[in-house]
């Protein structure tokens, strides 16, 4: 080989060398601290940077973007003596390089032993239901102890937060046998309070059925009085109005007799004092319509009948007949003959009514 070429060959190396030594190429997000004979010069900025070869040389590259760090559970002792695990989440940012690399030998160590002594600070001060209950206050706090311990460090703490809480294994069981008996509680409670709206409905809804069905048969009663008393009023003005006689009065109350003894269960009948004046009338009206034989038959009978409702007059308004006896069935049958009789002078005074044109019965 040419002795020529060989140095050239090492001062090419020594050029590359050079270049590659004197070159420093920085990532975005990322920043590169330089010493110079173990000194530090500056902060390397992202993007192409110079820097003097075998004088200078890169101590740490540190990434300034915001990074999250996730603690293991620490314990942590309550005011009311209960040891809980407490692990926390940080999200961190580094904010001057310089610091976070000279200023700290570990802020990852710093930061969680801060973490640890700070949540042990504010826990101390709390019982259990206060610590479970009242995160966003511990979150709070962590963050203004951090970020006034870490601002010297060149790192910015953004956000703290409590991951999880775990108490012991019997004060969990505790908490769920009293979240249990709590929802067993509110669950009797509404089943109860739905059970006294049902019956306040219930008897709502009674009440208000009694009271519908009482308006209304006051109602019927009102109306069928109001019909009955104008039915007695149109009959009492058609009475007056055509000027009806004795023999039809007497023959409509001697109907209302057979109506006594329509009922099974009487052992007697009651004769109102009364009949023999009604049957005298009818048969002294009609007694001209009827046969002779028959008018003394029907005489005898009132006579019969008359003489018993005399005898008993001054002891008993009203004589009581037995059903068997002869008397009782001599009066019924006077009066089924006074009816009979009442009925056919009745036909005979419609028909002559009719063919007058004068006189007209009520309901025709």
């Amino acid at each position: 080989m040419d002795p020529v070429v060989i140095p050239i060959l090492v001062a090419a190396l020594v050029v590359v060398f050079l270049v590659a030594a004197t070159v420093r190429i920085v990532p975005q997000a990322r920043r590169y601290n330089i010493e110079r004979f173990g000194r530090y010069r500056r902060t390397l900025q992202p993007g192409l940077n110079f820097v003097l070869p075998v004088a200078d040389r890169v101590n740490t590259k540190l990434d300034v973007r915001e990074q999250v760090y996730s603690s293991d559970p620490k314990p942590v002792i309550t005011e009311d003596n209960l040891v809980v695990n407490i692990d926390t989440v940080l999200y961190y940012q580094i904010t001057d390089p310089r610091a976070a690399a000279y200023e700290v030998a570990d802020y990852l160590q710093a930061i969680d032993q801060l973490t640890v002594t700070t949540l042990r600070n504010v826990i101390g001060s709390m019982d259990l239901e206060g610590t479970l209950t009242s995160r966003e206050e511990i979150n709070a706090r962590l963050r203004a102890v951090l970020d006034d311990a870490t601002g010297k460090w060149g790192i910015r703490v953004n956000r703290v937060e409590i991951k999880a809480i775990d108490p012991p294994n019997t004060i969990k069981e505790a908490m769920e046998k009293q979240m249990r008996a709590e929802r067993d509680k509110r669950a009797a409670i509404l089943h109860a309070e739905g059970e006294r709206q049902a019956k306040i409905l219930t008897a709502e809804g009674t009440k208000q059925k009694d009271i519908l069905e009482a308006q209304g048969t006051q109602q019927a009663m009102i109306l069928r009085a109001d019909g009955e008393s104008k039915a007695v009023e149109l009959v009492f003005q058609a009475v007056h109005r055509n000027n009806a006689d004795a023999k039809v009065l007497a023959y409509k109350y001697l109907e209302t007799l057979p109506h006594l003894a329509q009922s099974d269960n009487n052992t007697f009948w009651v004769i109102p004092g009364e009949l023999t004046e009604a049957i005298r009338t009818v048969t002294t009206a009609f007694g001209d319509q009827s046969g002779g034989a028959g008018l003394s038959a029907s005489a005898e009978r009132e006579d019969a009948a008359a003489d018993v409702v005399d005898s008993d007059k001054d002891s008993v308004g009203a004589p009581e007949i037995e059903p068997n006896s002869t008397l009782a069935l001599d009066a019924v049958a006077a009066a089924d003959e006074a009816a009979k009789q009442a009925a056919a002078a009745v036909s005979d005074a419609k028909a002559e009514a009719e063919a007058a044109g004068e006189t007209r019965l009520p309901g025709r």
